[in-house]
């Protein structure tokens, strides 16, 4: 199948949301010759690891891929021409009706279920987002350490993040250059180091303060980079969360309903505004460990405190990136579904379907949903 979404594609690198392209095509541009890269690829398959991997939010047509029921996919994208994107691209859907078929008739591409690239595919897929540090950690926790540089963010989330990120890291700066004149151009190199996971030797004094060696230090700015990410994604996300746990709560579909499609329904949106609310508040909580330990450095004074933090970082990025997307899944979802008033009829059967994706990507279990009684609601409606 191909994708001439020319303009799109093209700029996916100055547009894109890093939590849903891994542009491997525009790394590879970047750090085709760098050893790290080389030497530590994310597939064997050189088509593979050139392409361009995506979440996308099926359309009706797309339905029908797929045997188990889904909302949202994980698309390769393969550049038709090698060099230019804009002559578009090949694709295929990971885990589509007769995937390993459409990956050698697409691409080219021949890979057994077992393989180490299979694996990766099937752990992308499985990521609720492609969120470079919810991935790193579920690669890491299968065997697979690839370069870096597979984890930076993309071009268009370092820049709407910078200035929130600055703001963060001024604080710092300020204590550390008691009140100069240059703190506004420091807290500037400070944060574009920081978002481009660059330890280089100007950054020493820091490290010294920090008491990490190289590779430590190293490791420490990427963990940095991560929660001044997840601190802006949430601070991004949560005007928009509101909105959305109105609509949920005030949609009513339209046409033939069944039984069981009733019974769910009647308790189906307090269940979800529940969970997305509950969602929301354990980010905030999870983060605000993060914000104790950064007091800690800059008003107490006690670096060793945001050390730490630092080196046990990457055991919450788990819980982080899963809660964050299932909350962008939601928001951004709802928008593409519901974007006008012409698009906001629907039909029970396909509300409850929508309903039962966001409940599993916020990780509602069966037995947390109300019980009812079901004649009485059936009754009543």
């Amino acid at each position: 199948m191909a994708d001439r979404g020319v303009r799109n594609l093209a700029n996916l690198e100055r547009t894109a949301s890093t939590a849903r392209v891994l542009n491997l095509w525009a790394l590879k541009q970047r750090k085709g010759d760098d050893p790290d890269y080389r030497a530590h690829r994310l597939f064997k398959n050189a088509t593979l690891n050139a392409s361009i991997i995506l979440k996308h939010k099926l359309r009706a047509n797309e339905l029908e891929l797929f045997t188990i029921p889904r909302h949202s996919a994980t698309k390769i994208l393969v550049p038709i021409e090698g060099k230019d994107l804009r002559m578009g691209a090949r694709f295929a859907f990971i885990g589509q009706k007769g995937f390993r078929d459409a990956l050698h008739h697409t691409f080219g591409v021949d890979i057994d279920e077992d393989s180490a690239d299979h694996r990766v595919l099937r752990i992308l897929d499985e990521a609720p987002t492609l969120d470079p540090f919810l991935v790193r950690e579920q690669l890491r926790r299968n065997g697979f350490t690839p370069a870096r540089c597979y984890f930076d963010l993309s071009e268009a989330d370092s820049r709407r993040m910078f200035r929130f990120a600055q703001s963060e890291i001024e604080t710092l700066v300020r204590l550390s250059m008691g009140g100069s004149e240059n703190e506004v151009a420091q807290a500037v190199k400070l944060t574009q180091k920081i978002l481009a996971n660059s330890a280089d030797a100007e950054l020493d004094p820091l490290r010294r303060t920090l008491q990490l060696d190289a590779a430590q230090f190293q490791e420490g700015v990427f963990c940095w980079k991560a929660f001044l990410y997840y601190k802006w994604q949430l601070t991004d996300l949560l005007p928009r969360v509101g909105a959305v746990l109105r609509a949920i709560q005030t949609i009513r579909p339209h046409g033939p309903m069944s039984d069981d499609t009733k019974i769910y329904l009647s308790s189906a949106s307090e269940t979800l505004c529940r969970a997305l609310t509950d969602a929301c508040r354990n980010v905030k909580m999870t983060l605000e460990i993060y914000d104790v330990a950064y007091r800690n450095l800059t008003e107490q004074n006690d670096p060793l405190a945001f050390r730490d933090f630092l080196l046990k970082a990457p055991t919450l990025f788990n819980a982080l990136g899963e809660k964050l997307g299932g909350i962008e899944h939601i928001v951004s979802f709802w928008r593409f579904r519901f974007a006008d008033e012409s698009s906001s009829t629907i039909a029970p059967d396909a509300l409850a379907d929508i309903f039962k994706d966001f409940e599993n990507g916020l990780g509602v279990k069966f037995d947390e949903r109300p019980l009812l009684n079901a004649p009485e609601i059936i009754a009543a409606a």
